[in-house]
């Protein structure tokens, strides 16, 4: 630690003996296991199938079952989706390889759908252990001994509250929040190691190429230890060389082992391809030879260096990928924004959002804000200022981009039990110091509660709209079981029919592929334009135009599920298209209905040849 650094400024260095009391293997163990035990307790007596909810969780599913079947490691095209050709998907083989590794040693003792379900309850499982191992850690390191505790129990109740823990959900979020509080946890460390930032390198490497939604933070991270290179000197020298020389060489590990030599020279911007391997091994490599070689330099010296590295690392990011620097989403076609998009709540921006239901803002934004000003407190007081300024900027970043797209909420929420965790421990100590205190003990009450999403979720179910909505309805007595459209039960009919090309609503495509042989035009993948864009001008279309479309397309069954609101919402706006007509139960002559399905849930059709 820099000598001139006021003491006030550093980060909370517990005394050795309260270091074995601390993040111990044991209290580490009870935590996972409570937060494991609630997760099977509150999810396994409701569930109807051992794959989760999510779209996602379902096509991971079906991915991994292409692995299993042959597919190639460095193949991730998607052939049973969309048009002719399929659909590259931009997933990591890094989420697959585990699940598919699962399955299989689970498959040397029971049947392969077994198999499948005892991996699907594990995985998620597993994910939690890193989650509460660097909240607990991270929290230990910022504050001591009562606030890892605090944090471990706001981190539980986080887990457990999020659908991303509980058995089958298969989709990378969890890896992704697992990465950030790890990383986290790395970045705390009092004595500025090289080995803790070393691994925060190699997690930020990992996190790159697992998924784009953590690259915001990922850059966050960087320029934090860029900062503190810049502050401390000499002192921090070891510690962001070791960052950048491990982020460079993971990146490097990951690209060329996941990328195909075919697509080495491809910039997309919505998986690892070349344009982020080369600018995070640039600014992972530039770091390293900035720390290397200038850490001897002034405050201003080291300043005017890192100024210059940032520069050309920013120059390089307009040669190698300047279309990076906009949301992926943006070129979207304008229908799938309005059919598609606009219904995927992670997708939608805060004003977005509290147009449509205003009373589920609070739980995505709440305790962050919250938080936040904890660190400004916090700093503004000079306790553990650096420790929060690192809590701070990772927990500003992730905000920010909850802002445009709510995706980014879960990353604050769980960032924020950091600083939190850590007031509600000097709350309850004030508190019990006085216990007439009456304003001390609400005010450990309320931010204690006030700490928690869940508890906004439920504030906000009291005012009128979608939260509301769905709180009476899980409420009520159901009359009757209504089936799914995507259960197994309501798509065997479709799996009895003939390998062939299926047209219909794209919150089916998943499902269908995962149950039967067929090809989808259409599943909610941005990357599946084609196909998508082919089926919602099947459904836009009068019976006479969509016909065309159908036989253009090579479909030759449709599935229309009276409930998909996709599908609702697409005859709505063309009354007179073929899915308005189908509503009504007027079927074109070129459609046949399948027997047995007139008056099910999921209707099917047989398209009659020319």
């Amino acid at each position: 630690m820099s000598k001139s650094m006021p003491a006030a400024l550093a980060l909370a260095q517990p005394e050795k003996p309260a270091r074995r009391q601390g993040m111990t293997p044991g209290v580490l163990a009870l935590y996972c296991l409570v937060a494991i035990a609630l997760l099977l307790a509150v999810s396994l007596p409701f569930a109807t199938d051992y794959v989760g909810s999510d779209n996602d969780d379902t096509m991971r599913l079906v991915v991994v079952r292409d692995l299993l079947g042959g597919q190639s490691w460095f193949d991730t095209t998607q052939y049973r989706l969309g048009l002719d050709g399929g659909t590259l998907m931009h997933w990591s083989r890094f989420i697959d390889l585990p699940i598919a590794n699962l399955i299989s040693f689970f498959s040397l003792f029971t049947q392969e759908r077994q198999a499948e379900a005892i991996a699907l309850a594990v995985w998620p499982a597993l994910t939690v252990v890193p989650v509460l191992a660097g909240m607990g850690l991270a929290a230990w390191r910022l504050g001591g001994k009562a606030a890892m505790h605090a944090t471990l129990v706001l981190t539980t109740v986080f887990v457990v509250a999020l659908n991303r823990f509980q058995p089958g959900s298969i989709d990378h979020h969890n890896v992704q929040l697992a990465i950030i509080a790890c990383i986290a946890a790395m970045l705390l460390d009092p004595r500025m190691r090289a080995r803790d930032h070393a691994v925060a390198g190699m997690l930020a490497g990992l996190a790159i190429a697992i998924g784009v939604e953590t690259t915001p933070l990922i850059g966050a991270v960087c320029l934090i230890v860029a900062l503190r290179w810049a502050w401390h000197g000499r002192a921090f020298r070891d510690a962001a060389a070791a960052f950048g020389l491990a982020l460079a060489s993971t990146i490097t590990l990951a690209f060329f082992s996941t990328v195909a030599p075919s697509r080495y020279t491809q910039v997309t911007c919505d998986s690892l391809s070349y344009g982020f391997y080369a600018l995070a091994t640039l600014g992972g490599g530039t770091l390293f030879l900035t720390a290397s070689l200038a850490s001897g330099r002034s405050f201003g010296g080291r300043l005017l260096a890192l100024a210059g590295a940032g520069a050309a690392i920013a120059a390089s990011v307009l040669v190698i990928a300047p279309g990076c620097l906009a949301n992926p989403l943006d070129a979207l076609d304008p229908l799938l924004k309005a059919f598609w998009l606009a219904g995927v709540i992670e997708a939608q921006s805060a004003v977005a959002q509290f147009k449509l239901d205003p009373g589920s803002v609070g739980s995505f934004y709440a305790p962050s804000l919250l938080a936040m000003l904890a660190c400004l407190w916090r700093i503004r007081r000079r306790q553990a200022a650096e420790g929060h300024l690192i809590v701070l900027g990772l927990l500003a970043t992730a905000f920010a981009v909850s802002l445009f797209q709510i995706r980014g909420a879960i990353f604050a929420n769980m960032l924020s039990a950091l600083p939190l965790g850590l007031a509600i421990t000097d709350l309850r100590r004030k508190a019990n110091s006085d216990p007439k205190n009456l304003g001390a003990g609400l005010a450990f009450i309320g931010v204690t509660l006030a700490s928690v999403p869940a508890t906004w979720a439920l504030a906000g179910a009291l005012l009128p709209g979608r939260s509301q909505d769905t709180l009476r309805t899980g409420l009520s007595t159901p009359q009757v079981a209504r089936p799914s459209c995507t259960a197994a039960a309501s798509i065997a009919p479709l799996a009895a029919e003939p390998a062939g090309v299926v047209a219909g609503a794209s919150n089916l495509g998943a499902a269908i592929l995962r149950h039967t042989g067929h090809r989808v035009l259409s599943a909610p993948y941005h990357r599946n334009q084609g196909g998508m864009l082919t089926e919602l001008h099947i459904g836009l279309s009068s019976p006479q135009q969509a016909e065309a479309f159908l036989r253009g397309a090579h479909v030759t069954l449709l599935a229309f599920c009276n409930d998909d609101a996709q599908t609702r919402d697409i005859a709505k706006a063309e009354p007179g298209g073929l899915y308005a007509d189908l509503l009504k139960g007027r079927v074109p002559a070129y459609l046949e209905p399948i027997a047995g399905t007139e008056d099910a849930v999921l209707r099917l059709y047989r398209v009659k040849p020319e």
